[in-house]
């Protein structure tokens, strides 16, 4: 895997870079991998604040900085069954994944006042997801037009939401502060992404030993993950919401009320609502897309 960063597979020992290696184990150290996890997040806390007065490069920090990657291994491997089923070795996916948790560590302070588990799930799944999009393409297209069709989507979403239409590439261009053209071109670069058939066949190990089609694994995925994923990324983003737009999202997906009721609520009609609706879940997205980007 043609990476910047080095990645350790679990259990492995190699000397190398700090950017993603680490060497040795100190005399009666601990095995991170034989960490339970009821006990691995005050060790981590621990290992973190020692990290914190060493000295980068020394073998000590090597070995505090390991013994962090080790005990939250698990954290990748959750991560990473999110993703399964979508055709690739799941290795080279959890190998993503550690480039993630590499960087959640080198980045976390405990200063930050939240647990770990928060800070790197983003990290992880990010990288993960950029490694999906990075290696989905039928053919070669560049790395620009490759990120310009992502914001292009995101644009797209945005002004359909505020339009109540498909917007014009002229309009796209307006938004995103580039030239028709380029628009025009990414539009085409986007033919260039994979797109499996739902109908492909993948496997012999379908329903009733039939055959298995890509249909058969969408979805699959660590609910709790998404849960625990979905709540720590959307908070900071809850928090930049009006009361009433929180107070809407409240009615519709913790309270379960149909647009109807909400429109009746607020006084309202019901197209209104689902517009409203709209319009907050672009600006979610937009806020989660943001920060997997600065990631």
């Amino acid at each position: 895997m043609d990476t910047d960063t080095a990645v350790i597979r679990p259990g492995a020992r190699r000397a190398g870079n700090t950017t993603g290696t680490w060497t040795g184990e100190a005399s009666g150290a601990v095995d991170g991998r034989s960490v339970a996890p009821r006990d691995a997040r005050e060790l981590s806390r621990q290992f973190f604040r020692r990290l914190a007065e060493l000295e980068e490069g020394t073998r000590e920090y090597q070995y505090a900085r390991g013994t962090l990657i080790e005990m939250n291994m698990s954290l990748v491997r959750f991560a990473a069954g999110r993703f399964r089923g979508r055709g690739d070795d799941m290795e080279d996916v959890v190998q993503t994944g550690m480039i993630g948790l590499i960087k959640a560590i080198d980045r976390f302070e405990l200063s930050r006042e939240v647990e770990f588990t928060s800070f790197a799930l983003p990290y992880i799944v990010g990288e993960i997801k950029r490694f999906f999009r990075d290696t989905t393409w039928a053919v070669h297209v560049p790395r620009r037009l490759q990120e310009l069709r992502v914001e292009l989507s995101r644009a797209r979403e945005e002004l359909s939401s505020r339009l109540d239409r498909e917007p014009t590439v002229a309009e796209l261009a307006t938004l995103l502060n580039i030239g028709e053209d380029q628009v025009i071109e990414a539009q085409i670069a986007a033919n260039g992404y994979h797109s499996s058939s739902l109908d492909a066949a993948l496997t012999g190990d379908g329903p009733e030993g039939g055959e298995a089609v890509l249909a058969d694994f969408i979805g699959v995925e660590e609910h709790g993950l998404r849960l625990v994923e979905d709540f720590h990324s959307l908070a900071p983003l809850m928090a930049e919401l009006s009361d009433r737009d929180r107070q809407i999202l409240h009615l519709r997906f913790v309270e379960e009320a149909t647009q109807a009721e909400i429109g009746e609520r607020l006084g309202c009609t019901q197209m209104h609502v689902s517009r409203l609706i709209k319009r907050i879940i672009a600006r979610l997205r937009a806020g989660m897309l943001d920060d997997l980007d600065r990631v």
